[in-house]
């Protein structure tokens, strides 16, 4: 099984890893090969996202199934996307009827799967400011979870600013990525679709 995940490329190098190591004892037997295909900044839209899971479907070396994860925060005034279910649609929009790709967004950005991990975020930046409350995925378009840890590093003892590459994986290395997939739907949902298209056992 070959897996083409378009992503936007620091999300890529940070995660994948840990993906990877989360998916391995859950897919024993029938890992995939996860290939990750990354953009500077946000994924392709429109008619460029059609013709780029085209591509990853077909020829010599294609993949069995596209994924495509994108934040739901991309910086865009007004936003494009009001959440990850409209992102998610707008996606599956713009690629047409293709059963092989699977569209998912991260509420409101990849930093909400980081934010169940919020001692860890203290812990690095030198700060005990309070955690947001709620659900990690709520943390909206008006301060996105990005926003929120960048402030805590800022504000805190290690005199310096989040840097993704560098804190993302700092902040995952030391923690269960169960964790996170369990406070947050989205995020469970990339897993289960991959483990649903690789004949693994659904996370309930």
């Amino acid at each position: 099984m070959k897996i083409a995940l378009i992503v936007e490329g620091k999300t890529e190098k940070v995660f994948l890893p840990f993906l990877r190591e989360f998916l391995k004892p859950r897919l024993s037997g029938i890992m995939p090969r996860i290939d990750p295909f990354p953009y500077d900044g946000r994924i392709p839209t429109g008619q460029k996202l059609q013709r780029v899971v085209t591509n990853l479907l077909s020829g010599g070396r294609k993949a069995d199934h596209v994924l495509a994860l994108t934040d739901v925060y991309t910086g865009a005034q007004p936003p494009e996307f009001q959440d990850a279910a409209d992102a998610k649609a707008k996606m599956r929009q713009w690629v047409g009827s293709e059963p092989r790709f699977h569209p998912h967004a991260a509420q409101y950005d990849f930093e909400a799967w980081l934010l169940p991990y919020w001692s860890t975020i203290q812990t690095l930046a030198g700060h005990k400011r309070t955690a947001p409350s709620g659900n990690p995925e709520a943390v909206n378009h008006n301060k996105p979870p990005a926003r929120r840890i960048m402030e805590v590093f800022e504000i805190g003892k290690c005199r310096d600013s989040y840097v993704k590459p560098r804190d993302a994986a700092r902040i995952l290395r030391d923690n269960d990525l169960s964790i996170a997939v369990g406070q947050c739907s989205e995020l469970k949902a990339l897993v289960n679709t991959i483990l649903s298209v690789c004949g693994g056992a659904a996370i309930p």
